[in-house]
């Protein structure tokens, strides 16, 4: 193989100098390449027409004797043969036979024609690496956002081939990371989603212009953000339980494992998170824990728990409507979970008949607190007892409510008669009053005439006016005593009293102490009369 020929490793472009200057040196007509285990043939000169004797040499360090046309001289190898009389062909190319030769042809005058023969081999059997995070059951293999990720690519291939990597994302067309790149390494510092996709490796033989290509497809896994969020919702007309989990936000999917708590006990395990109980597996207060695992982690995975709990109820047990009105029949659920479904019942005897909503009923619901609105009562169709029932997978609780419906009341008449009972009550306690307490009547009376009378007069007779008097009932008297023998005469002097009293109380009041005196010493005189002899 002939050393000017050879291109020196492992540079390409200095191999294309390399056969430039060999073109030039040698002063060569002709450069031809070939591959491995291929065949052929050099051509002696371009020259058409009758050729005279031909003999082929190699050029090492001495030229080496291939094949000649002349019959009596045997070819050096049975892979040589002349075409046309004047080319050498060769079949099995090898890399070994890569070199200089020369054609030496002698007709009238001897003529040389020299020849490089490049071979060229690959590339073969590509390999590429990337660093990924794992592989899946398939082969492909994934990574994890934000981490480094390393690519290389290597091939045989002489000489070592050009390397160009191309990227195609989903639903785009491939682009190329870089063109003419000889090194077949290198890495991607934080890999992100939008690099997930189909990675090219092409390989190139820049003397055959043959390629060889891998694509391997990347993919960018993500764990979710947040925590799984777990809820139990009721499915299949209240005979199940439906539990769901959810964990949004990462790729691909996450798998769940629903477990009873305490205790571990498996439920089930789906990438859904769904999981269907019967009432067999359900208690009140029970507890279920639902476990998500993602691909890239965390190792420990994340989780909700959900306890089921049975409906409670509240409720007011009597409620009062009058005919022709609205009444309203409210029911609270509390501490139900999953939501309870609310229903009204009716009528002692059909426990089981459903109110439905309608121009008399009207129901409604806001979260867990339902009312029922009766319009325009009726004792005949109204009145008894409602049921409120709330029920959901763990339990089942009811309520009773009775509605009695009245006449409505006389307002007007209740007011008039009220009022009447209070006058009818005044007048007696004033008839009372009259009755047994004149004097207070009396000075009530004064008092409501006020005490601004002016002044005070009392007049009193004078002591003969008084004597006078005596005389004639002294007369009177004896007058009697003939007619009534049997009557005991009775004496008597009224002393009078003239005072004038200019609005003083305490001066009536002397006066009216001393006219009570005047009357105990008449008293005296008359009581001495009576026991005298008559």
């Amino acid at each position: 193989m002939a050393a000017d020929c050879r291109v020196p490793e492992p540079r390409i472009f200095l191999c294309l100098g390399a056969l430039l200057a060999c073109w030039v040196a040698a002063e060569m007509e002709v450069a031809i390449i070939g591959e491995v285990h291929e065949n052929i043939t050099l051509p002696c000169g371009n020259i058409s027409g009758s050729r005279g004797l031909v003999t082929w040499y190699r050029n090492d360090s001495e030229p080496v004797f291939l094949l000649s046309s002349n019959s009596s001289l045997p070819p050096a190898e049975p892979r040589f043969s002349l075409v046309n009389a004047s080319s050498l062909h060769i079949e099995g190319l090898s890399l070994q036979e890569e070199g200089n030769y020369t054609c030496q042809e002698v007709l009238n005058e001897t003529r040389w024609f020299r020849v490089c023969l490049q071979v060229a081999s690959g590339p073969y059997q590509i390999e590429v690496n990337i660093s990924a995070t794992g592989k899946l059951p398939n082969g492909t293999l994934y990574v994890a956002k934000g981490t480094q990720v390393d690519f290389s690519c290597s091939s045989s291939s002489y000489p070592p081939p050009m390397v160009e990597w191309w990227f195609q994302a989903l639903d785009s067309r491939r682009e190329p990371f870089g063109n003419n790149v000889t090194t077949s390494f290198f890495a991607l510092l934080q890999i992100s989603q939008n690099l997930q996709g189909n990675y090219t490796c092409l390989a190139k033989n820049v003397l055959s212009g043959r390629h060889r290509e891998v694509t391997t497809e990347l993919l960018v896994y993500y764990p979710p953000p947040s925590a799984p969020q777990c809820r139990a919702e009721m499915s299949l007309g209240l005979v199940m339980l439906q539990l769901t989990c959810h964990w949004d936000g990462g790729y691909p999917d996450p798998n769940f494992l629903w477990t009873e708590e305490p205790g571990g006990v498996i439920v089930g395990k789906s990438n859904l998170g769904m999981e269907m109980l019967n009432q067999s597996q359900l208690s009140d207060g029970k507890k279920f824990k639902c476990v998500g695992s993602h691909i890239v982690g965390p190792e420990s995975g994340a989780s909700c728990v959900v306890q089921i709990r049975s409906p409670s109820l509240i409720s007011n047990p009597m409620k009062t409507c009058f005919v022709g009105g609205n009444v309203t029949l409210t029911c609270q659920v509390s501490g139900a979970y999953p939501p309870a479904k609310i229903l009204w019942l009716r009528n002692l005897t059909q426990p089981e008949a459903v109110i439905q909503p309608n121009g008399h009923y009207l129901i409604s619901q806001h979260g867990q607190n339902s009312t029922l609105t009766i319009h325009n009562c009726s004792q005949h169709l109204d009145n008894g007892y409602y049921v409120c029932r709330a029920e959901n997978p763990v339990g089942v609780r009811e309520v009773d409510i009775w509605l009695i419906v009245r006449e409505p009341l006389n307002i007007g008449g209740i007011v008039g008669t009220i009022v009447s009972l209070l006058l009818l009550g005044l007048a007696i306690i004033s008839g009372l009053l009259l009755y047994y307490s004149p004097v207070f009547c009396c000075k009530v009376g004064d008092t409501f005439r006020g005490q601004d009378t002016g002044d005070v007069m009392v007049l009193v007779d004078s002591e003969e006016e008084e004597e006078e008097d005596a005389a004639e009932e002294e007369e009177e008297e004896e007058d009697e005593r003939e007619e009534l023998p049997k009557e005991t005469p009775k004496h008597g002097h009224i002393h009078q009293v003239t005072a004038l009293v200019n609005g003083n109380i305490e001066q009536m009041g002397n006066g009216l102490q001393a006219l009570q005196d005047d009357s105990s010493e008449l008293q005296s005189d008359i009581v001495q009369e009576e026991d005298g002899p008559v």
